[in-house]
């Protein structure tokens, strides 16, 4: 089981990140320790689809550049979600079905452009 994952952005940053992971996948927000809460960034609750939770967490990276080719992946409702991504306005770019065989996939981005994928169970 992975605990967590994190992608990066730029300062100041956050609440465009807190807009999409908490406003359009509806991830809560989780609090941040501290002193790691004083280097900014933001965590968010991944819900566990049946297994267990996990988390994201977004870091902020001074000479940011969006992970264009690396990605996180959740398995989500992935009609649901992708429904709630292309409301936001953000690309729904869907997976060939040929790469992985009954598994309905698909990517977009998030606000500073990091790729994510969501793939059904």
């Amino acid at each position: 089981m992975i605990h967590h994952v994190q992608v990066a952005c730029p300062a100041g940053a956050e609440d465009a990140q807190r807009a999409f992971y908490t406003g359009v996948l509806g991830w809560p927000e989780l609090p941040k320790p501290p002193l790691l809460a004083a280097r900014g960034g933001c965590w968010f609750k991944v819900p566990g689809n049946g297994g267990p939770d996990g988390e994201l967490h977004v870091g902020i990276e001074a000479d940011f550049r969006p992970a264009a080719k690396a990605h996180p992946a959740f398995v989500v409702d992935v009609d649901a979600t992708a429904a709630a991504v292309a409301a936001a306005g953000q690309p729904v770019v869907w997976a060939d079905p040929a790469e992985i065989p009954g598994r309905r996939r698909f990517h977009t981005f998030d606000p500073v452009g990091n790729r994510l994928e969501f793939l059904a169970a």
